[in-house]
């Protein structure tokens, strides 16, 4: 049995599959294992919840694991122990998110792209065929990943509070969550996955598109984004195609499309769970 694995910082696609490809338990989905904010103790935890995990556990003998916080060595090698202190006859393979993004939007094996996620959180790699090369190193929600869930969301909640909100879509705003101030802090200081609860206030984003102040929004983190990120590969950006990845990507195509525009880049492909890729890719590199 095959485990591909494809996580963000708020949930967890599990596929289980044979060397073939063919799917041999319903997709599992666990809470986000993000080893850059959980500890070993909270990964192991998440991990065991699942019964149908724990019960096939012993048939596992291959790992692909891709993730958010698996871009850095120590992160990734304590992921891969907890992975190996509970699969303990299978082979694990950790890598970072961007890979299997990059996997799942490519028309070819051997495709130069630049691929973008935009998820709970975002990054930006090139890709050049071969191997992924990345010009920034990823600082985390607090410092970076602009125009991702969380970035929203947490611009949402600024224009709540500075009054910068249209009347209408701070009523609306206000009636669909709690903005009590001491419960966004509770949430925020004293919980597990800030990052991902903020990224929950990016749905109400999602749904009022047809605000202009909505639509404003969400382009002018794409700008920063773009700016920040996509724009490091400006040689690369003239001859191959940028592919996005995520759910805040699928959602805001148009306004990507309309700052690609503004900014010279050409877009590619969009797929908003990578995880179909990655089983046809591993399964196809074992055949």
């Amino acid at each position: 049995m095959i485990l591909i694995v494809d996580s963000g910082s708020t949930k967890c696609d599990w596929i289980a599959v044979d060397k073939d490809g063919n799917q041999l338990l319903e997709k599992i989905r666990t809470k986000g294992l993000n080893p850059a904010i959980l500890s070993e103790k909270k990964l192991r935890k998440t991990i065991k919840k699942s019964k149908e995990l724990k019960a096939n556990r012993e048939k596992v003998t291959n790992i692909y694991f891709y993730g958010a916080g698996c871009g850095t060595e120590n992160p990734r090698l304590a992921l891969k122990v907890v992975l190996q202190q509970i699969f303990t006859n299978a082979n694990v393979e950790v890598n970072e998110d961007t890979l299997a993004a990059v996997y799942a939007t490519i028309n070819a094996p051997d495709e130069a792209a630049v691929v973008c996620i935009l998820g709970t959180g975002s990054n930006c790699s090139y890709y050049d065929g071969k191997k992924l090369e990345q010009r920034v190193s990823s600082l985390g929600y607090t410092l970076m990943d602009d125009a991702s869930g969380n970035y929203y969301g947490k611009q949402l909640i600024r224009d709540y509070y500075f009054n910068h909100m249209p009347e209408d879509i701070k009523i609306a705003f206000a009636d669909k969550y709690n903005l009590d101030s001491d419960y966004i802090k509770y949430n925020l200081y004293k919980q597990p996955n800030p990052n991902a609860y903020l990224a929950n206030f990016a749905e109400f984003m999602i749904l009022n598109k047809d605000s202009k102040y909505v639509k404003e929004l969400i382009k002018e983190g794409i700008r920063v984004f773009s700016k920040n990120m996509i724009l490091q590969f400006k040689e690369e950006i003239k001859t191959v195609p940028v592919h996005f990845a995520g759910s805040i990507a699928f959602f805001c195509q148009d306004e990507i499309r309309e700052v690609a525009e503004e900014l010279g880049y050409k877009v590619g492909n969009f797929e908003r769970r990578p995880i179909e890729g990655l089983v046809s890719f591993h399964t196809n590199k074992r055949n």
